[in-house]
């Protein structure tokens, strides 16, 4: 009897979690160790319904290691048919008095970015999204080699309400 019981809570609770992330399309990250200023993470999308509007998210996990309140990211979507949308995007990670803007408890913190607001996917076939740290020290050109303290960097997709 109690293991009925159990069951029906674990269904309960997996129905509850996934019914409160209606809108997610894709989700994936991938982890970090040491963010090299020449490594790409990337993302295959795969092929998307070209009939939906999507908004685009880059999630991001840091710990305390992270030594800067903001963070600069090149990003890249790669279309189907060979075109490519570049963009040089910078956030902001933690407030002026050193706190975390991301949530979480302990030490990672996670952020979740805005991205791309109604996209729309309308070639057919496969999508890649690329992302890549363009950190600079002081306002240099030289890059930062390894930038320490992200954990994870993840790409979600969610339909969007229009």
């Amino acid at each position: 009897m109690r293991s009925a019981v159990f069951v029906s809570f674990l269904a309960g609770m997996i129905t509850m979690i996934s019914a409160c992330d209606r809108k997610r399309v894709y989700d994936e990250y991938k982890p970090v160790k040491d963010w090299h200023k020449d490594s790409i993470i990337s993302f295959k999308l795969g092929e998307l319904d070209s009939s939906r509007v999507y908004n685009l998210f880059i999630n991001i996990r840091n710990n305390k290691d992270y030594q800067y309140s903001n963070l600069f990211l090149i990003t890249e979507i790669k279309f189907p048919q060979g075109k490519v949308i570049s963009d040089t995007l910078e956030y902001e990670m933690a407030r002026p008095d050193g706190e975390w803007l991301g949530t979480g408890f302990g030490d990672v913190k996670e952020s979740k970015l805005w991205y791309k607001e109604k996209v729309q996917f309308d070639e057919p076939g496969d999508y890649r999204v690329t992302i890549q740290q363009a950190m600079r020290k002081n306002g240099k050109v030289e890059g930062i080699e390894e930038l320490q303290g992200i954990t994870h960097v993840g790409f979600r997709i969610e339909k969007s309400e229009n």
